[in-house]
């Protein structure tokens, strides 16, 4: 499983994924190393000036970037750091995913969730006397909690992502349009090098 340097990718075990905060955190942690600071990790791509100061510079608030990076650099970066965190993100999501399909035997909250199923069937409902009495709230099941987690981190995913790559094609001048192509390419390459 590849990993950045910074934040390597857990061992997936059940454990990880039926622990909410784990599966957040590890992903969360990854994001802030790569993703949340994508500018920083591209500005220390450029090399330092070589040509001296120009006081002239200094004349416009917010002097536009007109160095654009070198394509070598940003393609080294994409393959060494940023496609690899993310397939160690994808890997993580996609094994709790996985994890969320399977029935679980092995829900502690299983037999407290039956019992209560069974309490509401013997209740009397009278809507008359208590309005609320046909309200029943089963309690959340952990494969049930995964698959919403693992559903809303997916969406959040795709957003950083997209959000990413727009900043890599500003700043580098890829002409590949999508992020998913992207990696798709890194991905065929890789196996294609392994083979």
């Amino acid at each position: 499983m590849a990993s950045t340097n910074q934040h390597p990718a857990p061992e997936l075990t059940p454990q990880f994924c039926f622990s909410p905060s784990a599966l957040q955190d590890f992903l969360r942690l990854s994001r802030s190393a790569v993703d949340d600071s994508i500018n920083q990790n591209l500005n220390a791509l450029l090399t330092p000036s070589r040509t001296a100061f120009d006081p002239s510079s200094t004349a416009q608030r917010t002097p536009k970037m007109t160095k654009g990076l070198a394509v070598k650099e940003c393609d080294t970066f994409c393959k060494s750091q940023l496609f690899p965190a993310w397939e160690s993100r994808s890997l993580a999501l996609r094994y709790c995913k996985d994890l969320a399909r399977r029935p679980d035997t092995e829900d502690p909250t299983l037999a407290a969730r039956e019992l209560e199923a069974k309490q509401n069937e013997e209740r009397v409902i009278n809507e008359r006397l208590d309005p609320y009495s046909a309200r029943f709230t089963v309690t959340e099941g952990r494969t049930d909690k995964l698959k919403r987690i693992v559903h809303m981190e997916e969406e959040i995913e795709d957003i950083v992502r997209r959000r990413t790559w727009e900043v890599v094609q500003s700043r580098c001048g890829t002409d590949i349009p999508q992020w998913k192509t992207a990696v798709d390419q890194w991905e065929t390459a890789k196996k294609s090098k392994d083979a």
